[in-house]
């Protein structure tokens, strides 16, 4: 995958070409390369791992689907397909840590591809943010643009339920120095966007409400001014809910890397 966006991040095959090995590998994913809302995410992540000095590359055009829509919507055959190609191109750069904003991405390379021999350390970016915040490498400037503002943050299933990460997001959103207000569901009891097991991708099914919509409603109760998310898809789903409800003159929806970056003034 490739945009013009990353073209000044080095890819593994310059790296390797200069007999480099990066820090770790920025998995970029499908919406992070084609999705116009989701390629800022790319660029706030890529543009903090810069400022810390964290030696990083990426795939470019040697990265592809990790297979997850592929396994969730029943197609088994295509998703070892997809996650063969990935582990032996993974490999073969000798790829040991790999960080990444898309928590299906995460849950498939840290969870699925070891049965398949891709063994690899795998991340998701609202851990590795606020690793860089405990060490210092991330200041905030006492929450910058953000300091008393309201925020509501949604549990992503494949990094709350899926992988028991509910503490390194909310860490990241308390260093912004901003007022977290929770929704009436969440962390464990969370409510999904909509958008998981490959529904992203099927027309709704029949019912009174929208999943996203019910979602949107909860984030509205809590009177944020932000909606906070760690996913594409969750991401999509509350803007479109924002949409629908017409408030987005007054909520934003915002990933926790793009947070970060306007607070560090990237």
């Amino acid at each position: 995958m490739t945009d013009p966006i990353i073209n000044r991040v080095a890819t593994m095959a310059e790296m390797s070409a200069k007999g480099e090995q990066p820090e770790i590998l920025f998995w970029v994913g499908c919406a992070g390369s084609y999705d116009e809302r989701y390629k800022n995410v790319t660029k706030a992540f890529a543009s903090i791992l810069t400022k810390v000095g964290i030696s990083f590359a990426v795939l470019g055009n040697e990265e592809t689907c990790t297979g997850d829509p592929a396994r969730r919507a029943g197609n088994e055959f295509l998703f070892q397909m997809q996650a063969m190609s990935n582990i032996q191109v993974l490999d073969g750069y000798e790829v040991k840590k790999i960080v990444t904003a898309c928590p299906h991405c995460f849950n498939t390379l840290k969870n699925e591809y070891p049965d398949l021999g891709g063994n690899y350390e795998v991340f998701h970016h609202s851990a590795f943010l606020q690793q860089l915040i405990n060490e210092g490498k991330v200041g905030l400037k006492g929450g910058g643009a953000f300091k008393g503002k309201k925020i509501t943050y949604h549990d992503s299933c494949y990094l709350g339920r899926a992988n028991n990460i509910y503490e390194a997001p909310r860490k990241v959103l308390e260093a912004l120095d901003a007022e977290l207000v929770e929704m009436k569901r969440c962390r464990t009891k969370g409510l999904c966007c909509g958008a998981g097991g490959a529904q992203m991708f099927k027309d709704a099914e029949s019912g009174k409400k929208e999943v996203n919509i019910e979602r949107t409603e909860e984030a509205l109760e809590t009177n944020a001014s932000i909606v906070a998310a760690a996913c594409p898809f969750c991401m999509t789903m509350l803007t479109d809910g924002i949409k629908n409800k017409e408030k987005e003159n007054q909520v934003k929806v915002l990933d926790l890397a793009e947070l970060i970056a306007q607070a560090e003034g990237l």
